[in-house]
């Protein structure tokens, strides 16, 4: 069976980040740039299937140039082939033009499977998957924790509040994958330095009917890190824990706001 794995690049997430002097964008000196981890769990999975049942896992990224080292991370663990789109600066945490950018990618590709991490650590939006289901009308099922695929059907379950559901699906379709699916694979030296040598597919958004700065369904106006800490107030009341009590009260009141 043929796998699909649609990938993105995020920030290191023991990455300082900085926001540019745009004041829309992180400021991208010292970042390092890795496959989202819930991603890995996808590819995982794909090639899992694959090696069971035969067929390729090809590799798909939309985004900037610096992306394409995702691409190589992924070839590196098993993956066959790999596309890139280049592109992305303009459509940064817009869902939908990322899922019509996908999905004019892959509409008239052969595929039995299209696998994708639940939510990007970058935007944590968690809606590209559906939509692309949705614009090449496949099946779905969000946020998967297992995964059997047989002949022409799947069976996936997911976790809910206080249990499990089960969904049985018809193939072709698309899932996303979350932690709990499988435990990803690193990659080998051999692997890596094979990579290196593998040919990435790359196209423009032009090339697939796609512009970029057209029909934009979000806009990122600004960017700011969370207000800093201040300095927090210790109230002795050792030895008088009565006076400490009606202390913190009137400081919740009266500063914190929050009774």
């Amino acid at each position: 069976m043929n796998c699909i794995v649609c990938v993105t690049s995020v920030p290191d997430t023991a990455s300082v980040i900085k926001i540019g002097a745009d004041g829309n964008q992180i400021d991208e000196g010292g970042i390092k740039w890795i496959l989202s981890p819930h991603d890995e769990y996808a590819l995982e999975e794909a090639l899992k299937i694959t090696e069971a049942q035969g067929g390729e896992v090809t590799v798909v990224t939309y985004g900037p140039a610096r992306a394409e080292a995702v691409l190589r991370d992924c070839l590196a663990r098993g993956a066959h082939q790999a596309v890139h789109v280049i592109g992305g600066e303009e459509t940064l945490g817009d869902s939908f033009k990322i899922a019509q950018t996908l999905a004019a990618i892959l509409k008239d590709r052969e595929y039995g499977l299209i696998l994708v991490g639940v939510q990007s650590v970058g935007t944590d939006n968690s809606q590209v998957g559906q939509m692309l289901a949705e614009l090449l009308d496949l099946p779905h099922v969000a946020g998967i924790t297992s995964l059997e695929v047989g002949e022409g059907t799947l069976n996936a379950s997911r976790e809910v509040e206080g249990g499990k559901e089960i969904y049985e699906s018809p193939l072709p379709a698309l899932l996303t994958c979350q932690k709990g699916l499988n435990e990803p694979r690193y990659a080998a030296l051999k692997g890596i330095m094979a990579a290196k040598r593998k040919p990435v597919e790359k196209i423009e958004p032009s090339d697939i009917g796609i512009d970029e700065g057209a029909g934009a369904a979000y806009r990122l106006r600004s960017l700011s890190l969370p207000p800093e800490k201040g300095e927090g107030t210790l109230l002795q009341g050792e030895d008088d824990p009565a006076g400490a009590a009606g202390n913190l009260v009137k400081l919740l009141r009266e500063e914190a706001k929050a009774i």
